[in-house]
């Protein structure tokens, strides 16, 4: 799906759904928002939406270009300023999924200058968990172009409330899980073996070395205990090397990038999912959970609170406490009913992010701003 040059979902176009521009990351690498705008992509054309997708993440042409720092950003660059003007210039709606720091800049700003440019209505859907301190970090500018934004939507309850303390509205479109992917599996009988998993990129603002130190400390209390980190990134060398040193170089696994069509697999064979994130905004990896039956243990950072109600959905923890993630993994681990009552109330929750509902809210969005238009 991947291309630098658009690509596009036309064939028996859908009456009811203006020409949409979607400008946005795919995978590789993975993450929520690259998984996010790839699925977007997916289910618009599947509506038989007119839908062209801008990729903000192509790769270098040749590879080796990006290995050079200054030269590798004006390749890609040049060409994704070209294709944007272009499919601005042929869509309704400009759908920018956008993030804090020098995504905004590179991405999601030309974005949507260019909109301004072409006077087509711009959607800016941001995605980071880190908004509040990127925009009082920022100049004034940001906040101005979000402004100007013919519609700012946020995933969760929790970034809208960023928003609105910089002065600025957004409407709350959830994230979408697709459920026909993610089949819960019946309840493991794993015995003293559990299967913990980790689906988080190996950065830092995710904190996976407060999951592996929860985890040693439940190992004991069940010996053949695995846990697998699924996910790559900069961090791995510490990481192997804290897991060397707490002596769990057996149990534990560092599986690297999964395929997003291979996660549901892995959810399949976990007892509990633990996300000990110190920044987040709303978890996909939390709704995979919840749709594929694993019961959730996570940090209380960001929007999770908004999304994971303590006690029924999930079991939260403050950031950066093992010893309390222990705990509470050792819960799900040996109260059977708990587990079971989790992974219900997961499964109820996760119906009201499918696509079925939501579709409504993002067919209203981009009618809204595409009215504004007509009649400005």
């Amino acid at each position: 799906m991947r291309t630098m040059s658009g690509e596009t979902g036309r064939g028996k176009r859908s009456a009811s759904w203006p020409a949409i521009c979607l400008v946005g990351p795919l995978p590789p690498p993975s993450g929520g928002m690259a998984n996010q705008c790839e699925q977007m992509f997916r289910l618009l054309r599947n509506e038989g939406v007119d839908v062209e997708l801008v990729c903000t993440n192509s790769p270098y042409r040749p590879a080796w270009l990006g290995r050079l720092p200054v030269v590798r950003a004006a390749v890609r660059l040049l060409p994704y300023l070209l294709n944007l003007w272009r499919a601005s210039g042929r869509a309704q709606v400009i759908h920018v999924l956008a993030n804090s720091g020098w995504s905004w800049h590179l991405c999601a700003a030309p974005a949507a200058l260019i909109a301004r440019l072409r006077n087509t209505p711009v959607i800016i859907h941001y995605h980071g968990g880190s908004a509040d301190s990127f925009f009082a970090d920022t100049s004034r500018y940001v906040l101005g172009m979000l402004a100007r934004a013919s519609l700012r939507v946020t995933p969760s309850v929790f970034l809208q409330r960023v928003f609105l303390r910089y002065g600025l509205s957004a409407e709350v479109i959830p994230n979408i899980i697709d459920l026909s992917r993610f089949v819960p599996a019946p309840p493991r009988s794993f015995a003293y073996a559990p299967h913990v998993l980790v689906t988080r990129n190996l950065e830092a603002i995710y904190d996976i070395p407060t999951a592996i130190r929860a985890f040693a400390r439940v190992q004991p209390v069940f010996p053949g205990a695995r846990l697998t980190v699924a996910g790559s990134g900069p961090e791995l060398t510490r990481l192997q090397t804290l897991v060397a040193g707490l002596g769990l170089q057996d149990c534990v696994r560092f599986s690297g990038r999964i395929a997003n069509a291979d996660m549901p697999v892995l959810y399949a064979m976990a007892d509990c999912l633990l996300n000990p994130s110190t920044v987040d905004n709303m978890p996909i990896s939390i709704l995979e959970a919840f749709a594929s039956g694993v019961p959730v243990v996570s940090s209380s950072a960001g929007g999770i609170p908004d999304m994971v109600e303590q006690g029924v959905s999930g079991l939260l923890v403050a950031v950066g406490d093992d010893e309390a993630m222990a705990r509470e993994l050792l819960s799900v681990l040996q109260d059977a009913s708990l587990a079971a009552g989790l992974r219900q109330a997961g499964l109820q929750q996760a119906q009201k992010y499918a696509w079925p509902q939501v579709r409504t809210q993002w067919l209203n969005a981009y009618r809204k701003v595409q009215s504004s238009r007509s009649k400005s």
